[in-house]
């Protein structure tokens, strides 16, 4: 009998009594407790696995649910190996993820709303051990004590003779809304409200209040490390265990992971034809990690439709993934972080160092700029060497977020021009069934290079002629279109690989593309020469030896109105 699959299913109790599958994660809680500063902030990309562990720790650490233990945690790891702290705390919890941001004022009444219902639910849940639970909720509630409440919920602990840990979800979702929403509230919004006497502020510094005598623990996650720098000189006692190696895999699942979970689940391995690293692996969160590790939604939503289909699945990528695109944009409306996308589109990745914490005023700086990009999962760890961090797209669902960019990008360079997308759609047909690359690249010439102005061929080279050739593709869902792909014998500038959706396609192609400024045409059959040179090495790589249904071509172009199609 199969294990139901958890695709959208975030609690604990839920997933272990309702006989679904759970890649055992508790291992990690004894880590967390062992760990010398009892405060703790843990920083995962959006849909990361986040409340799932939340809802762990809740069920683990409740002192109402010991009676439980067994029964949720006696087949897992931490189950046969409990730590001492199991089920002996009363839990507060906090989510901030529906705060009101639609305006100043606004916000100010659900955040400090928000703080006194999360309180006045600690005292619902422990009753048992208070005393006048009714008339303390009656004079929270008449006094309407807000942020406040906090104080009364210390005192009623500290009369009882109980500890509380601190549970914190979604802990920069004002933060973060800013930033989506591109200050439309304003700046100084985001200052009044976290920095001097604001109400976040005031929040935090009413949390460490407690530690000084019943609160034993914080467990604090969001999506970014954008809050954190603000926080410090009120909250100062938190350490932040996101970069830490010994958490790499704690959110996530390794390949043997996704394994695992195909056979508990009844995952029919022939229905998979796509190869899941690709879309969905890639992560690393420490130079060091053991494992690199699959984004979870992703894995689950693909399986999800596996097993309602009975067959391939027809979205490989997840529409929620869209959302991702709108923080993209928002985040370049500046020109700087505009030319360091374009440059991380282009190179696959940058050269940059990882802050740990720092302000949202920061955001323009092109370090700040990259490290928010890797805290939301949209650049990642690919290796450490020479004193640098390269980091990398994760993956290709991820790499299709940059390309929706690219395509707006495109569209505000042309002058919010509008182009005939059937034109470009028929154009790629003509390359896969018929083998014809000279519509697709004419297209391409025309609608996107002939409207570039003299400031854009400034940045033009072979790179960005490359992106801007892929994006196109990459909007038709025919091919699975893949930069700088590697084979034995170096590296193709563009795989055009067919969609798993489409197996008729009749061909595959290889591309090299080479650029010449205008004026350097002398030199245009030695670059000929140069890119089917490198088209011959990958033809006799193993991977496409006595493979007939792979086309190798040469793409020349001479500044921003010539091009010349040569097929091997």
């Amino acid at each position: 009998m199969y294990k139901r699959l958890p695709y959208g299913n975030s609690n604990f109790s839920s997933i272990i009594e309702g006989n679904y599958c759970y890649i055992d994660k508790t291992r990690f809680i004894g880590l967390l407790e062992d760990e010398t500063n009892k405060y703790q902030f843990f920083i995962r990309p959006r849909k990361f696995g986040k409340s799932l562990f939340f809802s762990k720790l809740l069920h683990y650490y409740d002192m109402n649910r010991e009676g439980d233990f067994e029964k949720l945690f006696g087949g897992l790891y931490i189950g046969k190996n409990p730590t001492p702290r199991r089920n002996s705390y009363a839990i507060m919890e906090f989510n901030f993820s529906g705060i009101n941001t639609s305006s100043e004022e606004g916000f100010k009444v659900s955040f400090s709303r928000n703080v006194q219902l999360a309180v006045e639910s600690f005292i619902e849940n422990y009753r048992n051990v208070f005393t006048d639970t009714g008339g303390v909720l009656k004079m929270l509630n008449e006094k309407d004590s807000g942020i406040d409440a906090l104080r009364v919920a210390y005192r009623m602990a500290r009369s009882a003779g109980i500890k509380i840990y601190a549970l914190i979800d979604e802990y920069d979702h004002f933060a973060n809304d800013l930033i989506a929403m591109g200050n439309m509230l304003g700046e100084g919004v985001y200052r009044r409200m976290v920095r001097a006497n604001g109400m976040v502020r005031d929040f935090y510094e009413t949390l460490k209040i407690g530690t000084s005598d019943v609160l034993d623990r914080i467990f604090i996650t969001g999506i970014s490390s954008v809050m954190l720098d603000d926080l410090t000189s009120g909250f100062n006692i938190a350490t932040n265990l996101s970069l830490k190696r010994a958490y790499n895999e704690m959110m996530g699942f390794t390949k043997g992971e996704v394994g695992e979970m195909m056979v508990a689940t009844g995952v029919d391995p022939r229905h998979i034809n796509v190869d899941m690293g690709m879309y969905y692996d890639g992560y690393l969160f420490h130079e060091d990690g053991e494992n690199r590790v699959y984004n979870p939604s992703m894995v689950l939503y693909f399986f999800n439709q596996v097993l309602d289909e009975k067959k391939p699945p027809k979205n490989i990528i997840d529409d929620n993934l869209k959302t991702d695109y709108g923080r993209l944009q928002r985040l370049a409306q500046n020109e700087r972080n505009r030319e360091q996308l374009l440059s991380i589109v282009k190179s696959g990745g940058v050269v940059s160092d990882i802050i740990s914490k720092f302000s949202i005023d920061r955001l323009g700086d092109t370090e700040y700029f990259v490290s928010l990009l890797f805290y939301m999962g949209l650049l990642t760890i690919d290796k450490f060497e020479m004193g640098s961090t390269f980091l990398k797209i994760p993956n290709y669902s991820v790499q299709t977020i940059y390309w929706e960019y690219l395509l707006h990008l495109t569209r505000e360079l042309n002058g919010d021009v509008s182009v005939d997308l059937s034109a470009q759609k028929a154009a790629i047909r003509e390359l896969a069934y018929f083998g014809n690359p000279i519509p697709y690249v004419g297209y391409v010439s025309e609608n996107v290079f002939g409207r570039l102005s003299n400031r854009d061929l400034v940045r033009f080279d072979e790179k960005y002629i490359k992106i801007m050739l892929l994006n196109g593709l990459f909007q038709s869902r025919i091919y699975v279109p893949v930069s700088e792909m590697e084979v034995e014998n170096g590296y193709i500038d563009i795989w055009l690989g067919r969609s798993p959706l489409l197996p008729d396609i009749p061909y595959e192609w290889a591309w090299e593309v080479k650029y010449l400024k205008k004026g350097e045409e002398g030199l245009l059959e030695g670059k000929k020469a140069e890119a089917l040179g490198q088209l011959e090495k990958h033809r006799s790589s193993g991977r496409f030896k006595d493979r007939g249904d792979v086309r190798y071509a040469a793409l020349l172009f001479v500044g921003k109105d010539r091009y010349e199609v040569v097929e091997l």
